[in-house]
């Protein structure tokens, strides 16, 4: 029977790699702000689409709804969210940052483009190209590409 190197298996190199960026990015936005993972994903994905459901952040962000829920709740503590009831279900909230919360957002958002930018330049603008192209490849492949879409969609309806 063959053996599973896993050094060598890209699913796991990817998830390693995801596993790294995430810890190191949470350094500068948990240091300078004091969020948490879910609650910088919940706060980057209103301050990128403005106003969307809690089921739409989740499925844009691959996070599970408790952990969207959870983060919500927090950020509304905090006064950096506040939600808006649908008029045509007003069983449903549209979520949306307040002044405070687009504050924090601009001000993190710099750093992160910072961070990312230092990583790429790490390997240049020729294997920049070959890794967007790869990661585009891949989730096409595996369907990746759809919860980022659907928020999209959306958005352009309102």
């Amino acid at each position: 029977m063959k053996k599973l190197v896993l050094e060598d298996f890209i699913p796991y190199r990817l998830n390693r790699l995801g596993a790294v960026v995430s810890q190191r990015l949470k350094k500068v936005y948990s240091k300078k702000f004091g969020l948490t993972i879910p609650q910088w994903r919940v706060l980057a994905t209103l301050g990128q689409f403005e106003r969307l459901t809690a089921t739409e952040i989740g499925r844009h962000s691959g996070m599970h709804k408790t952990k969207v829920s959870r983060a919500v709740r927090d950020l509304e503590v905090r006064r950096w969210l506040t939600r808006i009831e649908i008029e045509e279900d007003r069983r449903f909230e549209t979520l949306m940052l307040t002044a405070a919360g687009r504050k924090a957002y601009d001000a993190i958002v710099p750093e992160m483009a910072g961070f990312e930018e230092r990583m790429l330049d790490k390997i240049g603008a020729g294997q920049t190209r070959t890794v967007l192209d790869a990661l585009n490849c891949l989730e096409r492949a595996l369907g990746a590409k759809e919860s980022r879409k659907g928020a999209i969609v959306r958005q352009k309806r309102e």
